[in-house]
């Protein structure tokens, strides 16, 4: 918790590179993942933030670098990529990788989670963009930007925690 509030103290001591808005919610999220795992909530809830708010960091590197003017080949989806792929870290100091049948897929509840997260996130980020467009490239309401992916973000984490996607599987009874 003391890492926590020292970051934060940081982060508000620099000047922002994004929207404020943006800023605010970023360390809300980033700050409340430790605390929800800690007040049992279903690690498939916590995975589904953890990869939005790993994307959003990966967006804020790409303004970031294009700030600097470092431009290149496959930039965007590299930074992202990377960004959404340090979930992997956490595999090394937290959580063992144990990995079960979810639809087509061979994969640890956490990490699926976080996976489908970061897509969420970057799909209601496109989605936004779409409707500003139509709307003549004006935000329906005051604060649509955050509302939409949030939102969205919001439905499939209470989704995967509804569906139990981390609860441990059944044993076997028939054999009895």
């Amino acid at each position: 918790m003391a890492i926590v509030l020292v970051l934060m103290f940081c982060l508000m001591s620099v000047k922002a590179l994004a929207n404020p808005a943006c800023a605010v919610c970023t360390v809300a999220v980033g700050a409340s993942l430790e605390v929800a795992r800690r007040m049992g909530v279903d690690d498939a809830v916590v995975g589904v933030w953890a990869g939005a708010f790993l994307l959003i960091l990966g967006y804020w590197a790409n303004k970031w670098l294009d700030k600097k003017g470092w431009n290149f080949k496959g930039r965007d989806f590299i930074v992202l990529s990377l960004s959404v792929l340090t979930i992997l870290f956490m595999y090394v100091a937290q959580l063992t990788y144990t990995p079960k049948a979810i639809l087509i897929f061979w994969l640890d509840p956490f990490l699926f989670a976080a996976i489908c997260g970061a897509l969420t996130f970057h799909y209601a980020m496109n989605f936004y963009q779409w409707m500003k467009k139509k709307n003549g490239g004006h935000a329906h309401f005051p604060f649509e930007k955050v509302v939409v992916p949030f939102g969205a973000v919001a439905l499939v984490a209470w989704w995967f925690g509804k569906i139990e996607l981390c609860a441990p599987a059944l044993p076997d009874l028939s054999g009895l």
